[in-house]
């Protein structure tokens, strides 16, 4: 570790954290979920909320992607997205859904500037429900020119984290 500079794993529990919150609305795959704490974990994001039937650490399918990470993000269980985002708002979180709706935000066109946010990414195959992105603040999306018009939520997760804090 000392040679590759990367801080222990206590030393990233402690470290500054980007004021970033990662909501998982009913994900799934446990494969998905450890991805999500391995990229929440390279790009120092504050928590992740994880929500419904999101399986929850301690599980060796989830340990599998995360490598370790479950132990250096922050992670809470909620009953509900809708919980989950009233939380997130309570803290003084502004809300986002990454997800493709009318008049969402391209996220290349989003300009963060290192307010509190809370990005809820959805369920594999139905998004992010309707109930939580009436409660979001907006929608951002990430511009894609394929047939396809979606990404594994591991991949988004890494796409938009690093969007926001590269600039």
């Amino acid at each position: 570790m000392d040679e590759l500079e990367r801080l222990s794993p206590e030393a990233a529990k402690e470290a500054g954290k980007h004021p970033l919150i990662i909501i998982l609305d009913d994900v799934r795959s446990m494969h998905n979920v450890g991805s999500a704490f391995r990229t929440a974990d390279a790009f120092s994001a504050s928590a992740i909320y994880l929500c419904g039937y999101t399986p929850t650490p301690p599980h060796r399918d989830i340990h599998k992607t995360a490598l370790g990470a479950t132990e250096t993000v922050s992670w809470t269980h909620f009953p509900t997205t809708v919980e989950a985002i009233q939380a997130a708002k309570g803290k003084g979180y502004k809300i986002l859904a990454v997800e493709q709706v009318h008049n969402s935000i391209m996220l290349n066109y989003f300009n963060w500037n290192k307010e509190p946010v809370a990005l809820v990414f959805g369920n594999e195959v139905s998004g992010v429900n309707e109930d939580a992105i009436k409660l979001c603040d907006g929608c951002i999306e990430i511009p894609q020119w394929g047939s396809k018009h979606s990404l594994n939520i591991s991949v988004s997760v890494g796409v938009v984290l690093w969007e926001l804090v590269r600039k």
